[in-house]
């Protein structure tokens, strides 16, 4: 018998991220972002169709992209190599050269927000000149004049939504992830859009109905997100849907139909409902994945959504007729879904007695090795989820279990919960990572001489915090772009995240003695295991800074230390060639540091 060899590591990179995508207004065009061909660009497909046309060559992050209704143009924004200052360009139908339609500086950024129905006006929010708290402007796209619509005060403060006659905005001001506060602007006076706009909550989505009507997504009294409806005319709110112990994460509305279209979160997977908007109930529509990104309702009533499943990459699926069609064939190459590992959803208390849920993915037993790697998430209001990503299937493949538990602070069991982290993002959700360890070491699944911990972002600070703070319970470390010290962390992030840093993390001086104890580098001299730091040079959120400092103290003392600087990558790894020798030189480690 022919007997092959593991698969390699480019085996599970050739997937394919696809970040954003729209439809145009015809049906006869889906336009993605996706590094398909291993650099980040604009893809099309001609419906129903499904062979990917390039539109872009300039191999750069694509974000919000709109299509002309008229056919003549698609807009998007671009960054440069990861930098997440994306700016505003144009490009014809057929795809070319990118043309910045506003000027700004490298620093700048450009949100685009609405595409007017004859696509002529461009509606967008900016840090130019505002850079804390962002403007949001007008651009005609006809006359070429650029005219400022609201200067944010206070809070970033972001367009969300333009009314049908575009004689109305709605805008929300960030005082922090969890606490929002919406409101209309109409001939400059400003009408909030809650029932007591003072009280901590969120609000999002907004859709107007018709001129008099929002639609929107809050946790306004209310444990978990649910859809709100607002009259402009009576001004009168009246809850429209709410999915017991599911935050409603995503709406869309079908005019023509009149149905809601509505897409909830309950732990670590997503679900989709419909129902009327005036009366009914909603009833369930079963998804192709475990995981909703994006999704996008067509004039046609056919509903179009990006998704991906633990074993399943990310792929877009139209859904008409009660029936599901996946129009991309993103697929790990040469292996089924059932040659991959699905995890096991499972449960343990934290020290405090609060319930902890993780995701257990467990080696199939031919590949087992007997090594676990530990990986707490990003956010750190952000969760875990039933998504495929290759990094975990690659390490599967080479025996290591993966526990990836959805601390105190997640996203996905409730407001409340939530909140948890803020202002504690080095106590209680390091703990519950530590009852976690305990959880699998008191379960036979792992031990302290047979865990490693890997995380990034947020997750990349916890692995810090870990290393230095409890080094006996894993062998090794690897640290994706975690900040290492909150001081310099909260002074280095974008300019638009300053204001809510306070909320978020705590304030340097009132907050000093917290935030010494939470950082990192604090407990430098406790770091004697192994460690592998991994950064993008220009990743806007978690600077170069943060991992130059740590790798540099590290060295001094002598712990054994391995740095990886990704010359052409942000906050992330947007091109093929890098994932792959991001995550070879991981396994590298992991298997150099094993028994």
């Amino acid at each position: 018998m022919i007997e092959f060899p593991k698969p390699d590591v480019e085996q599970f990179f050739q997937t394919y991220v696809i970040r954003d995508f729209t439809v145009t207004p015809d049906e006869k065009r889906l336009i993605f972002s996706s590094n398909l061909s291993g650099q980040p660009n604009l893809w099309a497909m001609n419906l129903p169709q499904t062979y990917p046309i390039p539109l872009t060559y300039n191999n750069q992050n694509v974000n919000a992209i709109k299509a002309d209704p008229k056919g003549k143009f698609i807009l998007a924004g671009f960054d440069r190599d990861g930098d997440e200052n994306y700016q505003i360009y144009a490009l014809p139908p057929e795809g070319g050269d990118p043309l910045k339609l506003i000027e700004g500086e490298a620093a700048d950024k450009f949100y685009l927000i609405e595409l007017s129905e004859d696509g002529e006006r461009l509606y967008y929010t900016t840090s130019k000149d505002n850079a804390n708290y962002l403007n949001s402007r007008l651009l005609n796209l006809k006359t070429g004049e650029d005219r400022l619509l609201y200067t944010g005060k206070e809070a970033p403060t972001f367009l969300e939504a333009v009314s049908p006659e575009e004689d109305r905005l709605v805008l929300v001001k960030m005082f922090a992830n969890t606490h929002q506060q919406a409101f209309v602007l109409e001939n400059g006076e400003e009408t909030w859009v809650s029932p007591n706009p003072e009280a901590v909550q969120t609000s999002y989505g907004f859709i107007f109905t018709d001129n008099e009507t929002l639609i929107y997504i809050t946790d306004f009294e209310s444990e978990y997100a649910y859809v709100m409806q607002y009259s402009l005319t009576t001004r009168e709110f009246t809850s429209l849907c709410q999915i017991s112990g599911e935050a409603v994460t995503d709406i869309k509305y079908h005019k023509e139909s009149g149905q809601l279209y509505i897409w909830t979160e309950r732990g670590t997977e997503n679900r989709m409902y419909v129902k009327p908007l005036e009366g009914g109930e909603a009833a369930a529509v079963e998804l192709p994945v475990d995981v909703v990104e994006k999704a996008v309702v067509a004039k046609s009533g056919t509903v179009y959504v990006l998704g991906r499943g633990a074993v399943q990459p990310f792929n877009i699926y139209s859904y008409t007729d009660g029936k599901w069609t996946a129009l991309t064939q993103n697929r790990v190459t040469g292996l089924a879904p059932e040659d991959l590992v699905y995890p096991e959803v499972v449960r343990y208390p934290s020290f405090d007695g609060l319930e902890i849920e993780a995701l257990l993915f467990k080696a199939k037993p031919e590949a087992a090795n007997g090594y676990t790697i530990f990986w707490p998430h990003g956010g750190p209001q952000a969760s875990e989820g039933k998504f495929f990503r290759a990094m975990f299937q690659f390490m599967l493949a080479y025996g290591y279990n993966i526990f990836a538990p959805n601390f105190r602070g997640s996203t996905g069991y409730g407001s409340e919960f939530v909140k948890r982290v803020e202002g504690d993002w080095g106590e209680g959700p390091r703990l519950d990572c530590i009852a976690g360890m305990e959880w699998l070491f008191d379960q036979g699944i792992s031990s302290r001489g047979k865990l490693f911990v890997v995380g990034g972002s947020y997750g990349g600070y916890m692995t810090l915090l870990l290393a230095g703070r409890h080094p006996e319970y894993f062998r090794a470390a690897v640290d994706i772009f975690g900040p290492s010290n909150l001081f310099t962390f909260m002074n280095s992030v974008p300019e638009d995240w300053k204001p809510v840093m306070e909320r978020w993390l705590g304030h340097p001086e009132r907050d000093k003695e917290r935030l010494t104890k939470d950082s990192p580098i604090t407990y430098l001299k406790q770091m004697v295991n192994p460690m592998l730091v991994i950064q993008g040079a220009n990743d806007p959120r978690v600077v170069k800074a943060e991992s130059d400092q740590i790798v540099a103290a590290l060295k001094e003392q002598g712990t054994d230390v391995e740095y990886l600087v990704l010359d052409d990558e942000g906050h992330g790894f947007s091109k093929r060639k890098n994932e792959i020798a991001v995550y070879r030189r991981m396994l590298e480690f992991l298997n150099k540091h094993r028994d």
